[in-house]
């Protein structure tokens, strides 16, 4: 009878067993741990990552009926998957943009546009409330809003913008589970209808990613330190060395408006909490444009790669649009309608970034802990506040006040630990920032998509506000030009370079420079116009735009190579993009080399000096001495200003390279050099000496002898890493070179997104690449397809199709959209 009863609980144990487990297991199997996907349902062969590998073999034909659109579309894809859209009307034109680009890219938009708005939170949870709090707090939804209105306001920019959002939402409703990108699945979430604001939010990024950082905090920590004299001396207003975009000595015709006047300068502005970022070198761009005159076909050539961070998918999507009054070739933001780096049938465009100084901190006086009022123009003013509601996966919603003076959002009243973001934010100070003001940005690139000469060029620009940048410009005409536009302040001089005071109304942005007034030229004498990021003008521009830009080097070596270019091709353009000689190598050996003393030498490092002595100066991959010279240089002005300006209580920045190469040039005895931290006085040649030493160390550490290992391509580690990091989604590594100082300005996973050649003449011929591919879906061939050919220094003949029935290039595939 007992072991009846034991036997029958056994058995109960079992079948319970039998039950919980398989339980217990589909809730493990089913359930988001960490950040590993839920299992089961990312290896259902119906819904989950299968799904996901595309066929080698892409339909020829296919017709789909979408409710949305108001004719029939013909879209055409090329051999790289490019889709050529055909559409009888504007309205269609972009809501097949918006419909193709979803369907190719629409994890990226989604994710790309969460994070600007600050909602990361919803789709990985708790981790990432302090940079959604971040992202409201400069005010990324704010200014996207105040330009979302100005879109809608304009009847073709609303069209475009209410397209676009209809053509992704068609295809995110025809989109089954288990055809969701990758993505999702892995971070176990869903796509979400497409909102007009979400198309703002795009431009607003861009504005936020090419600010750069901020560097009044370090300046008013120097100017409190070292007085006027010094600040001035190691920071000057202008660099030593320069090669403007506006040619020197062009003359400005026109009557500039007052200039502010300077308030007294308020002494207890420095912050000594801060450890802002600086402007980051690296986040800019080269243009230029040919005149007839110089190339072999007698019409301009234009040539843009823009500089940013590279990531697959790609920032850039390629597309063309044509509809009656449109035929335009180029890349796309994906997210945000129309054409924005490309060429048509009689024109081209390209840009790079102004880095005007249109982003400004303001130090605030606030009556009370309540923060409801500041002290402003010698009176109290009422903040407002703004409640920002962040939802978070898994948690409660959380409730984040943001206080707006007239400049703007206080970013910070106290910051938060361990989130290094806002290290670039003083608490208690307001930020203004262009970003923040509406703006229409999409009419500009409407108008240039179907431009036709240089009048429509400059109507285009009037439009652009941010973030600032240099437009290039080419026609069929054999006109050329390029323009540093965006909405400028009207500042005093320096207005911006130190913390300002936000209780007085004399330190307000006082107006706009006239847009017609923005540095530009036509055909200069020169025969060409350029830009790599440098300074806009010559001293003699009667405006301030800002007091640094970008190091010369690049628009010098630029400039040099255009001077002495005739009877110019596309592909002597090509290979020019990819240059890897570096101008600051030219300026800086015959400086240091002297000062090695050879006799204090080890084995390697004497190979070291050899092989830096017989250096072509040029980063190629395989150069050894491009590693030793690179690591050599950054140690040496960590040698001259770090005891100088790092100091653990007053956050600083060294002065500029430019400053240094002229210390090192003209000031060999400049008291700089002395290390203020030890009893002896250091010289330039022992800061030189330690450097060298240190790199060749440094080198032999990490790849052992010297040898290929040492190589610069090796060192770089260029690679194109996935938009959330997620492994294996990313690029091999590519051995290949250039620097930041070389017009091929490519360091570990920032540099050219976009090459493009453009031959204007009767019918124009466009060449370009982007380190990716056109699907942003991993499982597919079209997804880095182009990054060998990219990394190569090669362009693709892109097929600018004249009609229709064109086929005079390779089409793959036709896709016919209709109503019915």
């Amino acid at each position: 009878m007992v072991n009846c009863r034991k036997s029958n609980m056994m058995n109960k144990i079992k079948a319970i067993t039998c039950i919980v487990i398989p339980l217990l297991l589909v809730f493990v199997f089913h359930t988001k741990f960490g950040d590993a996907p839920p299992i089961l349902k990312f290896l259902d062969p119906f819904r989950g990552f299968w799904q996901n590998a595309e066929q080698t073999k892409v339909k020829t034909r296919k017709k789909v009926i979408l409710k949305g659109a108001k004719d029939k579309v013909d879209i055409l894809f090329d051999d790289r998957l490019v889709p050529h859209i055909f559409a009888k009307n504007d309205y269609d034109v972009y809501f097949a943009q918006g419909y193709i680009t979803a369907r190719y890219r629409l994890w990226q938009m989604d994710f790309q546009t969460r994070f600007a708005a600050g909602r990361l939170s919803e789709v990985v949870g708790k981790k990432a409330i302090e940079l959604d709090k971040y992202q409201r707090r400069m005010g990324m939804v704010y200014g996207a809003e105040n330009s979302l209105k100005q879109m809608m306001d304009d009847p073709k920019s609303k069209e475009m913008i209410l397209a676009y959002t209809a053509g992704i939402n068609e295809y995110i409703a025809s989109l089954r589970k288990g055809k969701y990108p990758i993505e999702y699945k892995i971070l176990d979430f869903k796509p979400e209808d497409w909102t007009p604001l979400k198309c703002a939010l795009l431009m607003k990024q861009m504005s936020a990613i090419l600010a750069m950082g901020s560097d009044e905090f370090y300046m008013s920590n120097i100017f409190k330190k070292y007085g006027p004299e010094v600040t001035t001396n190691l920071f000057p207003d202008y660099p030593f060395r320069e090669d403007p975009i506006i040619p020197m000595g062009t003359k400005w015709d026109f009557s500039p408006s007052k200039i502010p006047v300077a308030p007294a300068l308020n002494a207890d502005l420095s912050n000594n909490q801060v450890k802002t970022k600086q402007k980051e070198e690296g986040i800019g761009s080269n243009n230029w444009a040919l005149s007839g005159s110089k190339t072999a076909s007698g019409y301009p050539i234009l040539a843009n790669d823009p500089h940013l961070d590279l990531t697959l998918p790609s920032i850039w999507y390629e597309v063309q649009l044509n509809a009656p009054g449109l035929n335009s070739y180029g890349v796309s933001l994906p997210g945000a309608p129309g054409i924005v780096v490309g060429f048509n049938q009689d024109i081209a465009w390209g840009v790079t970034n102004v880095a005007a100084d249109v982003l400004d901190f303001y130090k605030i006086k606030f009556k009370d802990s309540s923060h409801d009022e500041y002290w402003h123009d010698n009176r109290w003013k009422k903040t407002v506040k703004r409640v920002e509601q962040i939802m978070i996966k898994g948690e409660k919603t959380v409730l984040d006040t943001v206080f707006y003076t007239h400049h703007g959002p206080v970013v910070y009243l106290q910051k938060p630990e361990k989130f290094s973001r806002s290290n670039n934010v003083p608490a208690g100070n307001a930020l203004r920032w262009i970003a923040h003001d509406g703006s229409n940005e999409l009419m500009t690139f409407y108008l240039l998509n179907r431009g036709k000469n240089y009048n429509d060029y400059r109507k285009a620009l009037t439009y652009f506000t941010a973030p600032a940048q240099n437009f290039v410009f080419a026609s069929a005409e054999n006109d050329i030009a390029i323009t540093a536009n965006g909405k400028f302040p009207l500042k005093r001089k320096d207005q911006g370079k130190f913390i300002l005071d936000g209780t007085n109304a004399g330190d307000d942005w006082q107006g706009w420079i006239p847009a017609e007034q923005n540095p530009t030229v036509k055909n200069p004498q020169r025969g060409f116009v350029s830009s790599a990021n440098q300074s806009s003008t010559d001293q003699s521009y009667p405006y301030y735009v800002n007091w640094e830009f970008a190091p010369y080097e690049r628009a010098k070596r630029i400039n040099d190579r255009l001077t002495v270019m005739n009877n110019a091709t596309a592909d002597s353009v090509r290979l020019m993009q990819t240059d890897n000689y570096s101008i600051l190598a030219q300026n800086l050996l015959p400086a240091i080399l002297p000062l090695v003393e050879r006799d204090k030498l080890n084995a390697t490092q004497k190979e070291s000096l050899i092989l830096t002595y017989k250096w072509n100066k040029r980063y190629d991959a395989n150069e050894i001495a491009a590693s030793v010279f690179e690591l050599w240089t950054k140690r040496l002005s960590y040698n001259i200003w770090d005891d100088d300006f790092t100091i653990a209580s007053v956050p600083m920045r060294y002065p500029s390279r430019d400053r240094t190469v002229e210390m090192i040039l003209n000031e060999p005895s400049a008291k700089w050099f002395d290390n203020v931290n030890t009893p002896q006085k250091e010289t330039l040649k022992e800061l030189v000496n330690e450097a060298f030493k240190y790199a060749c160390d440094s080198l032999e550490r990490k790849y052992g002898s010297i040898g290929e290992k040492w190589a610069w391509g090796n060192l770089k580690h260029t690679n194109v890493p996935h938009l959330a990091k997620i492994p294996g989604f990313g690029s091999k590594i590519l051995n290949i070179g250039g620097n930041k100082t070389t017009i091929n300005a490519l360091s570990e996973s920032n540099g050219p997104s976009w090459r493009m050649v453009v031959e204007l003449g009767k019918t124009p011929k466009g060449h370009g690449i982007y380190p990716g591919g056109q699907s942003g879906n991993p499982g597919s061939r079209f997804y880095d397809n182009m990054i060998d050919t990219w990394a190569k220094g090669e362009l693709y003949d892109l097929f600018f199709m004249q009609s229709v029935n064109d086929r005079s290039g390779k089409l793959i595939s036709h896709l016919q959209i209709s109503k019915k």
